[in-house]
C-alpha cells in the first residue's frame, strides 16, 4: 500500500489546495490547477508511463490519501473538502468504467 499524507492546515483556498497536491504527488508542470486536471493526474497513479504523477502504486493496489487535520479543514473550507471526496470517488468510478480497479482510498485523521 502506498500512503500519501496531506496536511490540510496548509490548504486555505484553491491555490494552496492545488499547490499542496501538486507538490506531494509531483504533478507535471502542465498541471492545470483545476479539479478536472486533478482527476486526470490521480487516475494514473498506477501508470508511471503516463507521467502524470511522481507517486505511484503497483497495478492492483490502492493508494491511501491520508488527510491530516481534516476536522478543522472540513469546517473552514467545505468547498475544497467536498471536492476531495467527490473527485476521489470520480477517480475510482472512471477507472471502474474503463475496466480498471479502484485506486484511491481516503483516510481521515
Amino acid at each position: 500500500m502506498t500512503l500519501v499524507k496531506i496536511d490540510c492546515q496548509k490548504i486555505t483556498d484553491w491555490e494552496t489546495f492545488h499547490k499542496e497536491f501538486a507538490q506531494k504527488f509531483g504533478f507535471p508542470d502542465f498541471y492545470g490547477k483545476n479539479m478536472d486536471a486533478w482527476i486526470d493526474c490521480m487516475t494514473s497513479l498506477d501508470s508511471p508511463e503516463d507521467e502524470m504523477t511522481k507517486v505511484h502504486t503497483e497495478k492492483g493496489n490502492v493508494l491511501t490519501l491520508q488527510l491530516d487535520n481534516v476536522n478543522v479543514f472540513a469546517k473552514s473550507f467545505p468547498e475544497q473538502y467536498d471536492a476531495i471526496i467527490e473527485c476521489s470517488s470520480f477517480v475510482n468510478y472512471r477507472r471502474i468504467e474503463q475496466g480498471d480497479e479502484p485506486i484511491l482510498v481516503l483516510s481521515f485523521k
